[in-house]
C-alpha cells in the first residue's frame, strides 16, 4: 500500500534540518489509521513531508529497494515480524537513515536493545508531542555523522598525499642527480661535435629524453611540495588576461574560451610562473575532457570563507581568498576518479595519452602556495576545479620576464665544490676546470673542513650540495664563515628541505642552482654570485 501525502510548512515553525528541505519519509505501520494520525501530527508542527507506508514487510522491502528516504518511522509491534528487523535489513543494506520507533509500548529490554542495535530513538505513540523533537535530533546525529565521515575521509586522503609525496621528493633527489649527469654530459658532447656528425643526432636525442626525465622529476617535486618557489603579489586577472591568447591556440577551435574576471580582485602572493603551470594544466585537463568541442570558463572572484565551508567541502580556514575557477563541459568523473585525480601518475587517459602528473603538479603548487583545491563533477556533466589563494593587502608588483641563459663564462676564482654524489662532483669540476677556475673538491662536510682548514688562500665560492650525510651544506656554510669571511655561497641541490627554504620560499639572501642543470647553467650562476 502506498499512499503519499505531503503536508504544508503551515503552524509550528520546524528545525533548521526540516526548514532546510522537505523529508521523504518511510512510515511503517500495519494500522493505516496509526499511520495517518502520525502523519497529521507532523502536518500540525509543520513538517514538509513526503511519505510512503508500508504495511507489510513486502511493502517494506519494496519501498527499501526502490526509493532513498531521509528517516524511517516505524511500528515495534508488527505482524509476523517487528521494527528492529526492519532496521537491520536497512544496516545489510548498508543505508544509513536515521530510525526511529513509534510504538505503543516498549519494554526496558526492548528499548536497550533497540538502542545497541543502532536505532535512533522511541516515542510512545500515547506521547506523540515528543516525536518532532525525536526526529530533528535524529537528522542531526545523522549530519554529525556524515561529516565525521567525511572528514576522516578527507584526513584519510591527506595522509596518504603526505606519504606519497615524501617517496615522490626522494625519489625526484636520486634522479636529479642521474640527470644532472645525463643532460650535463650530453650537452658537452653536442657542443663538441659538428652538427653533419651522424653522432651528433644521437647525442641530441639522449639530451632530450634527459629534459623529459628531468621534466617528470620538476612535477614530482612540485607535488611533493620541494620545490623552490619566487612569489611576488599577483593580480590574478592580469595572469589569466596574459595567458588568453596562448589559451586559445591551445585548446583548439572546437573549445569555446569564456573569461570572468572579477574587477575589483583582491592579490595574492604566489610565484607568477607557478600559477601559470596551475592554470595550463587546469586547461590541458578539461579540453582532453572534451573531445568533441565544448565550453570551457575561467572565472576569478573574492571570496570570504566562513566557518561552516570547510564541513561542505574540504578543510579550508575561514578567511579571505582570491579564487581561480577552470570549468568545463566535458565527460565529467565520478566519486571513485575524484578521490585520486591528484596522485601522481594516475590517469584515465590512454597509454601514451598523458603522464598523470599534469593535476599532481596542480595540488602540489596549490598547496605549496598556501592555498586549497576542491573540485566538483559528475559523469557527463563537466566539472570545475576551484583554486583558493590567501588574500594579501601588498600592492601587485610588475609580472618580471624571464631572463634568458647568456653565453658560457669562464674565471679565474677558487672555488671549493662539495658533493656526496661522484658522478656529479666529476661533471661539475670537468666543467669548472675547463672554464678555468681553480678546484678544491670534496665528497662530503668533513672532507671539506680539512681541506678548508689547511687552505690559506682566499677561497672564492663555497659550492655545495645542500643534503648530505652528517652535516648538511648549510652546516657546512656556518662552518666555514669564520675560516673563510670572504667566501660566498651557491647551493645545489637534486630536492629542497628545510635547511634553505621555509615553505618552499628561499631564504632571503641564499643561491641556489636546482639539479639537473647544463654547464651554461652552472657557469652562468656562479658568475652571477660572483660577481655581487
Amino acid at each position: 500500500m502506498k499512499p503519499r501525502e505531503t503536508s504544508s510548512m503551515e503552524g509550528l515553525n520546524p528545525g533548521p534540518e526540516q526548514a532546510a528541505q522537505a523529508l521523504h519519509v518511510l512510515l511503517i505501520e500495519d494500522n493505516l489509521a496509526d499511520a495517518e494520525l502520525c502523519l497529521l501530527d507532523l502536518k500540525k508542527k509543520g513538517f514538509k513531508i513526503s511519505a510512503d507506508v508500508a504495511q507489510t514487510q513486502d511493502e517494506f522491502m519494496a519501498f527499501v529497494c526502490s526509493e532513498e528516504y531521509d528517516l524511517v518511522l516505524s511500528d515495534y509491534n508488527l505482524r509476523n515480524w517487528n521494527g528492529l528487523d526492519a532496521m537491520r535489513v536497512l544496516r545489510d543494506k548498508g543505508k544509513d537513515v536515521p530510525f526511529v520507533l513509534v510504538t505503543g509500548s516498549l519494554g526496558d529490554e526492548a528499548a536497550v536493545e533497540c538502542v545497541k542495535q543502532g536505532v535512533s530513538d522511541y516515542v510512545l505513540k500515547d506521547r506523540r508531542a515528543r516525536l518532532p523533537v525525536a526526529i530533528e535530533r535524529a537528522l542531526q546525529e545523522k549530519a554529525e555523522r556524515v561529516a565525521r565521515r567525511r572528514l576522516e575521509e578527507q584526513l584519510q586522503q591527506s595522509q596518504k598525499m603526505e606519504a606519497i609525496g615524501r617517496l615522490a621528493g626522494g625519489v625526484a633527489h636520486d634522479f636529479n642527480n642521474l640527470l644532472t649527469v645525463i643532460t650535463g654530459y650530453s650537452q658537452l658532447l653536442l657542443d663538441s661535435l659538428d652538427p653533419g656528425n651522424p653522432m651528433h643526432s644521437h647525442v641530441g636525442q639522449i639530451k632530450k629524453a634527459g629534459d623529459r626525465a628531468a621534466s617528470l622529476t620538476r612535477q614530482l617535486l612540485a607535488f611533493s611540495r620541494k620545490q623552490v618557489l619566487a612569489p611576488q603579489v599577483l593580480d590574478l586577472n592580469q595572469v589569466v588576461t596574459n595567458m588568453n591568447k596562448m589559451l586559445t591556440r591551445l585548446i583548439g577551435e572546437d573549445v569555446e574560451l569564456v573569461t570572468i574576471c572579477f574587477p575589483r580582485l583582491w592579490r595574492v602572493k604566489a610565484d607568477p610562473g607557478q600559477i601559470e603551470q596551475v592554470m595550463m594544466n587546469l586547461v590541458v585537463n578539461a579540453r582532453d575532457a572534451m573531445p568533441r568541442g565544448g565550453k570551457l570558463t575561467i572565472e576569478t572572484a573574492n571570496a570570504n570563507l566562513g566557518k561552516n565551508y570547510p564541513d561542505q567541502h574540504s578543510v579550508i580556514a575561514p578567511g579571505s581568498y582570491v579564487m581561480l575557477a577552470v570549468s568545463d563541459t566535458g565527460s565529467g568523473m565520478n566519486q571513485e576518479t575524484q578521490s585520486r585525480i591528484f596522485e601522481p601518475f594516475f590517469t584515465t587517459k590512454e597509454q601514451g595519452k598523458g603522464t598523470g602528473l599534469g593535476l599532481s603538479t596542480v595540488y602540489g603548487i596549490v598547496k605549496q602556495s598556501g592555498g586549497h583545491i576542491w573540485v566538483y563533477s559528475e559523469p557527463e556533466k563537466g566539472a570545475t576545479f576551484k583554486v583558493y589563494l590567501p588574500r594579501t593587502e601588498a600592492g601587485a608588483e610588475e609580472l618580471k620576464k624571464a631572463e634568458s641563459v647568456v653565453r658560457t663564462q669562464t674565471g679565474s676564482e677558487t672555488i671549493m665544490l662539495v658533493e656526496d654524489n661522484e658522478s656529479v662532483r666529476t661533471f661539475v669540476r670537468g666543467v669548472l676546470e675547463a672554464r678555468g677556475y681553480r678546484l678544491l673538491e670534496a665528497g662530503g662536510s668533513e672532507d671539506a673542513l680539512k681541506a678548508i682548514e689547511g687552505h690559506a688562500e682566499p677561497i672564492h665560492l663555497l659550492l655545495t650540495d645542500v643534503v648530505m650525510p652528517r652535516m648538511s651544506g648549510t652546516e657546512l656554510a656556518a662552518r666555514i664563515a669564520p675560516l673563510h669571511p670572504e667566501t660566498k655561497v651557491l647551493y645545489m641541490s637534486g630536492y629542497t628541505d628545510n635547511a634553505i627554504v621555509h615553505h618552499g620560499v628561499l631564504d632571503e639572501g641564499t643561491h641556489f642552482l636546482q639539479k639537473p642543470f647544463v654547464p651554461e647553467v652552472l657557469t652562468q650562476k656562479i658568475r652571477e654570485v660572483l660577481g655581487e
